[in-house]
């Protein structure tokens, strides 16, 4: 069994593809990535396709044909790389050493920390703790500063 019970799906094509017409899935797939990407929607948790349908006046069916055909996913997956590349980001700042992966879960719009491991892991290959660790190994100067001492009195530095 794969790790985090991820399974490939088959594809099938919907009939309702076909019937948004090529401008159309243009002009929505440029106010998808305006809502979704610029205006940041991918950061909330309950952010769903019926909400961004609402948003564009028009049905959730239409979404999904635009995501599916110009963007070669669904929408949970779409909205998801966004969210996993804002994570891989804050995962390697220096101002985000100390947050757990709960916290930058939260951060980048996941409900929960299982979905954001499961999803990280489909897209990389390999765990958010796996990707910060390496990325830390490749770039020792990222590492978090020594704390000060026991009396409060900041380490020497050598120089």
């Amino acid at each position: 069994m794969a790790k985090y019970n991820i399974t490939e799906k088959k594809e099938k094509e919907a009939a309702y593809r076909s019937l948004v017409s090529p401008r159309l899935m243009d002009e929505l797939k440029e106010k998808i990535l305006d809502i979704v990407l610029i205006q940041k929607k991918y950061k909330d948790k309950d952010y769903s396709a019926k909400k961004l349908s609402e948003d564009l006046g028009t049905n959730t069916r239409y979404i999904s044909a635009v995501v599916n055909v110009r963007f070669h996913q669904n929408y949970t997956s779409f909205v998801n790389k966004f969210r996993i590349d804002e994570a891989m980001t804050l995962l390697v700042d220096r101002r985000y050493q100390d947050l757990n992966m709960e916290d930058i879960s939260n951060m980048v719009g996941f409900a929960n920390r299982q979905s954001f491991y499961a999803s990280f892991y489909k897209i990389n290959g390999i765990t958010p703790r796996e990707y910060k660790m390496k990325h830390l190994a490749q770039h020792p100067s990222l590492k978090e500063p020594k704390k000060e001492g026991k009396r409060g009195r900041k380490p020497k530095i050598a120089v």
